[in-house]
């Protein structure tokens, strides 16, 4: 296996030739593209790009798919310590379990929860990540400083609840001067970019949802909530608002081309109408579904209405082939069989909405997303000289169903080399992974999390397999 380190140890003026490029128009053969300042300069056949770049060096990669990377449109950076804690527990863990756990961590703890899972967002493919913001006391700088050190991209939100859901609920007044400095902080940073949220609708007042997706929309950033996941939340709200999770934001105007909803799997077309006269995005999260029981977005539907949506993990698992092979799955089997849909998105739809779209879902199609001329060069390179892919006849579908991080022999983002065969190649992944095996133990425990179901472990260790 050819180590490409040496290759890409500087990729300005650089020309990568690709067996395959994923351009806008499918995986081609023969095209190029040129490297330049962090991104795509140029981009044609590489007999092209030699002509009109004689200087630049060139990388043959005859072997290789180039293609953009995957871009998650909803996670939780910081719950990464406690990630397989949530196995077979009913709805709502954010209460019993991430509240509780992310409340308890301290700076240091944030760091290395966020900097586990960033790395293992990248090692899955995801160049960028989009955060809905850590609900710990006051420590999102330490999530940002560890996506830098990783090199991933991150929308990274400020939590602005006034009603609670957080370790720490300021006044209104504080609340408000948090936003404006966490939106004005990373307006120039080339991978971190501001957004703001409120967890769920009910965690904020009336006007707390408005003023914030109104400032959100202002500055260009994204307004992330939760909504429409849990059929007791939708009850609750039913009897609060007399209206649904999804309409009463709606009905206070926090609705808007800057608004992205995590989940919306319980939603009723009249709300599908309100996402899409809005232009609302949604990140639908297929495994979040499968391992926590909620329903399935109607992602096939919300396509075909034309409302706006990406792939999320909700932090479930950082594989983005695994996240489209899911995402399809769940399609077939939550509407494709009982309609006899035999297609349920053709595959293309999905390495769409794992890219393209949702780069578009984030607020960030001006920036990445797609291998065109003047976006940010953030990149995978897919080794094809796999059995997975031999013979291929339909390899875009091949991805969704074949595709596997293994396969995955480099990593970049703004142009430059982050991992290769999964590892980084500027720090010492290992030693991150030994510090967290030493105190993730003590930080869990002292978390006043709770379980309803033991772990499948301690199952077996009883005798009760």
């Amino acid at each position: 296996m050819t180590d490409l380190r040496p290759t890409f140890a500087r990729t300005d003026n650089l020309i990568v030739a690709p067996g395959r490029l994923l351009a806008d128009d499918g995986p081609q053969p023969g095209m190029a593209v040129l490297l330049q300042g962090g991104r795509f300069a140029d981009i044609g056949t590489a007999a092209a790009l030699r002509t009109r770049h004689p200087d630049a060096r060139v990388a043959e990669l005859p072997d290789h798919l180039m293609m953009p990377g995957f871009i998650d449109t909803h996670t939780h950076l910081t719950q990464s310590l406690g990630k397989s804690l949530v196995f077979g527990e009913p709805s709502e863990i954010f209460r019993r379990i991430w509240v509780p756990l992310e409340g308890s961590l301290d700076e240091h703890m944030v760091y290395l929860s966020s900097k586990l899972a960033a790395l293992e967002c990248l090692r899955g493919g995801f160049t960028t990540a989009v955060d809905a913001g850590t609900r710990s006391a006051g420590h999102i700088g330490k999530l940002v400083e560890a996506a830098r050190e990783t090199g991933l991209r991150l929308v990274v939100a400020q939590i602005c609840n006034d009603l609670g859901g957080a370790a720490v609920v300021p006044d209104r007044a504080a609340i408000l001067r948090l936003a404006e400095a966490h939106l004005a902080a990373y307006q120039a940073d080339p991978l971190i970019h501001p957004s703001l949220a409120i967890s769920i609708p009910e965690v904020a007042s009336d006007a707390m949802l408005r003023d914030i997706a109104a400032m959100a929309a202002a500055a260009g950033a994204t307004f992330q909530t939760h909504v429409n996941e849990h059929l007791v939340a939708v009850e609750r709200s039913l009897v609060a608002h007399g209206r649904r999770p999804l309409e009463h934001l709606a009905h206070v105007g926090a609705l808007g081309p800057q608004t992205l909803i995590a989940h919306s799997t319980l939603i009723t077309p009249s709300e599908m109408n309100l996402l899409r006269e809005t232009g609302a995005a949604v990140a639908y999260n297929p495994v979040a579904s499968v391992w926590k029981g909620n329903a399935v977005a109607p992602a096939l539907q919300m396509q075909a209405l034309g409302i706006r949506f990406g792939l999320g993990t909700d932090g479930t698992r950082a594989d983005g082939f695994r996240l489209m092979d899911a995402a399809e799955a769940m399609q077939r089997t939550a509407y494709g069989l009982a309609s006899g849909d035999s297609s349920c998105g053709g595959g293309w739809l999905w390495l769409d909405a794992a890219t393209r779209m949702a780069a578009e879902a984030s607020g960030l199609a001006a920036v990445t997303g797609r291998i065109a001329p003047g976006l940010a060069a953030d990149f995978l390179l897919v080794d094809l000289d796999r059995p997975e892919f031999t013979p291929s006849h339909d390899l875009t579908w091949e991805l969704v169903r074949y595709g596997n991080r293994d396969q995955i022999d480099a990593v970049f983002t703004n142009g430059r080399l982050r991992m290769v065969q999964g590892w980084p190649v500027d720090w010492d992944a290992r030693a991150l992974l030994a510090e967290i095996r030493g105190l993730a133990a003590p930080a869990i425990a002292k978390a006043p999390i709770q379980r309803i179901h033991a772990t499948a472990d301690s199952l077996f260790a009883g005798g009760l397999a």
